[in-house]
């Protein structure tokens, strides 16, 4: 479901991100829906670049509420800054990377055609 290694779920549950996580009579691991649940947020979290100390904090808050509750806001709003600023960022890349591949299509449609060769500016 999350195209994750097994020893990165073990992770997981030694760090305390995937807690109360039952065994099979073959000591097979058994995930519920509470597990996917806060698996997806890891995912969320890691992909959007919080670090896993972080993550960490955000459920041992999560844990303790209503008394981390500032805790929780601090790191969100936080996250949420930066995955702002990273989103900006990857929008102006995006850009860049879109106007390359206008141009080099326009160059290699004037190497086939025997045009001229566009000006980069000019795309």
């Amino acid at each position: 479901m999350f195209s994750l290694p097994s020893s990165t779920l073990r992770y997981y549950e030694e760090l305390g991100l995937l807690t109360d996580v039952g065994r099979t009579q073959n000591r097979q691991r058994i995930y519920t829906q509470a597990h996917i649940d806060r698996l997806h947020a890891v995912m969320c979290f890691k992909r959007t670049g919080l670090p896993i100390a972080k993550i960490a904090d955000f459920f041992e808050y999560e844990k303790e509420l209503p008394a981390h509750i500032d805790d929780i806001l601090q790191l969100m709003t936080g996250h949420e800054k930066n995955t702002l600023r990273q989103l900006q960022e990857l929008t102006c890349d995006l850009e860049h990377i879109r106007k390359k591949v206008r141009y080099y299509t326009a160059l290699r449609e004037s190497f086939r055609s025997g045009a001229p060769c566009p000006d980069y500016e000019s795309i």
